[in-house]
């Protein structure tokens, strides 16, 4: 017959593996959705568009693809958000430069953070972002209003894939979010761009990903 004493050794030997996966489930489910999140952002998939630099070269295609723009605000964020534009049409390599606006009818600052992907999911790849209000939180003060510019290109790597031949549009989707994360938020009405402000290139002048990541001490990818 066993003691008490070998009954609770048997005891312990069963149950702490059981705490052990238990904790380890409890870890993975904690960062299963920002590694999830990372695995997108790096590989595409899931819709998740890519981050370039303002310097990189991108070779012109002459083929044509539409980018529809679609946006939407969580339902207890007390903010409106558009596109000026509904579409734009480009050539693959082509760098364009869209703009939307936001306009809070909140009594206090908010904080915000825009969720983004791509339709079909399977182009999100080939979406590259030099600029946008999405790569940072976002602070909107009482009332304000901002036109924030968005600089983006189709890849012409889009053209060498045969699972996208029939690819002629694309979604870009944006939807804000209150952020549960507001430490470190930068204020959203420095992209503000009015209409007209254009700099000696003919271009706009706006931070871009590379200026973004170094003032927040991170990379631009």
């Amino acid at each position: 017959m066993a003691t008490p004493a070998q009954d609770r050794r048997r005891t312990l030997k069963t149950v702490l593996p059981l705490i052990g996966i238990l904790c380890a489930m409890g870890v993975l489910m904690y960062y299963a959705v920002p590694l999830y999140n990372m695995f997108c952002q790096v590989t595409g998939i899931g819709g998740t568009t890519q981050r370039a630099t303002a310097g990189q070269a991108v070779e012109r295609v002459d083929r044509e693809i539409t980018v529809q723009f679609a946006t939407q605000v969580q339902p207890d964020l007390p903010w409106e958000f558009w596109p000026e534009q509904r579409k734009v049409t480009i050539d693959l390599g082509e760098r364009k430069t869209v703009y939307f606006r936001a306009k809070s009818n909140a009594d206090r600052a908010i904080v915000g953070h825009a969720a983004y992907n791509v339709t079909p999911l399977k182009v999100g790849k080939y979406v590259n972002k030099i600029q946008c209000f999405c790569f940072t939180e976002e602070k909107l003060d009482a009332g304000e209003s901002v036109r924030m510019p968005v600089e983006l290109f189709v890849s012409p790597q889009l053209a060498k894939d045969v699972d996208t031949d029939e690819v002629r549009t694309v979604t870009l989707s944006y939807t804000f979010f209150e952020s549960t994360n507001p430490d470190g938020a930068k204020d959203l009405k420095r992209l503000d761009t009015p209409a007209g402000d254009a700099d000696a290139d003919g271009g706009m002048n706006f931070p871009s990903a590379q200026d973004e990541a170094s003032d927040s001490g991170g990379n631009p990818s």
